[in-house]
């Protein structure tokens, strides 16, 4: 067995692997990491495992060094998930030897491992954690449909009848309406917002693999979001509405436009993303049926455990999270992606 770092030349083989790999998520393609590289101009330092011409193990990692700090090494930033993907067990731990040796060779302190657990019996176990929500889908949209709880399916009548409607492609046209949606919301998160770059590189790399839907209000784009898939599983790692029409359900309908297209185009699970259990926006993911699994995340360089956890809500963080939520949007729009690319979260 051969294990290298990974290079642009694998990555149709990379792919290839990924695609049919059981465990795979759509952020372990290799457009996830070239995105990155491209956009932010963090080092792509993934692993890859051959036996001969096969490959037999992945490792998606990425090099992360903020101003005046130790190399920081994250699989994979700005999303939940970039475990290792392998044959075996034994494949996987001489991926992860490799990446340790080579974080020590940097000198780096940190290596982020985002994997996650399995599905979980006993719900009482979860309370304050965060988990992945994830939702069976079934062949037909119509099936999908048919599957909800009545009030469910009235909320998403409600978004038809007050007149909202999408448009859904997979080519980057709309961007501009989904970029403005979504970094109204960061800001009034207090959150520093991706650049635009950022999308424009995603839209790019995944190609066929993305798709954006739009919610508009006639002419005005009230909500959007933007899934990725891979194999027969999809993924929304971003979603956004505008607050002022919030009445009208747009969120409703967007998500519905996103699993309707999804669940025709043979995609059996849908990831709907991190929340911290029995919270707001796991209520709002669980009403379509999607059920908990619990994140597991680690420094793989120490005993530290759960970094997400960990972190909490420090006094410092709201009083920020304050003051950029009160900032002009030209300004946040700005400034924000100049500090996001250096977040891991």
């Amino acid at each position: 067995m051969n294990i290298r770092l990974s290079a642009v030349t694998d990555e149709q083989a990379w792919d290839q692997y990924v695609s049919t790999h059981p465990d795979a998520t759509p952020y372990h393609r290799f457009a996830w990491v070239n995105s990155i590289e491209q956009a932010y101009h963090h080092k792509n330092i993934s692993f890859i495992a051959l036996e001969g011409d096969s490959v037999v193990g992945v490792l998606p990692c990425i090099s992360m060094k903020k101003p005046f700090a130790n190399t920081m090494f994250c699989s994979l930033p700005y999303c939940d998930l970039g475990f290792c993907l392998a044959n075996n067990e034994t494949i996987q731990k001489a991926l992860i030897e490799e990446a340790l040796k080579a974080l020590k060779s940097r000198k780096g302190t940190t290596f982020e491992y985002r994997d996650n657990s399995s599905v979980v019996t006993d719900e009482t176990t979860l309370d304050g954690k965060k988990v992945r929500m994830l939702l069976p889908l079934p062949e037909t949209s119509e099936a999908l449909m048919s599957g909800f709880k009545s009030k469910l399916r009235s909320q998403i009548r409600k978004s038809e009848k007050n007149g909202l409607t999408f448009e859904i492609t997979s080519s980057p046209k709309n961007i501009d309406d989904f970029y403005q949606i979504f970094s109204i919301n960061m800001r009034k998160l207090g959150s520093p917002v991706h650049s635009k770059k950022w999308f424009e590189t995603i839209f790019n790399n995944y190609a066929e693999n993305i798709v954006l839907s739009v919610v508009y209000v006639e002419n005005t784009p009230v909500g959007a979001g933007i899934v990725l898939t891979n194999g027969n599983k999809a993924c929304i790692p971003w979603a956004s509405t505008v607050s002022e029409y919030n009445r009208l359900a747009p969120n409703m309908m967007l998500y519905w436009s996103l699993l309707q297209h999804v669940a025709d185009t043979s995609i059996s699970e849908f990831d709907f993303g991190r929340s911290t259990y029995n919270e707001g926006t796991y209520k709002f993911k669980r009403q379509w049926g999607a059920v908990p699994t619990p994140l597991k995340w680690s420094n793989l360089n120490s005993d530290i455990k759960n970094h997400d956890e960990a972190a909490g809500t420090s006094k410092t963080r709201e009083l920020v999270e304050n003051i950029w939520s009160k900032l002009p949007l030209k300004v946040t729009t700005v400034i924000g992606p100049k500090i996001r690319k250096h977040i891991s979260l």
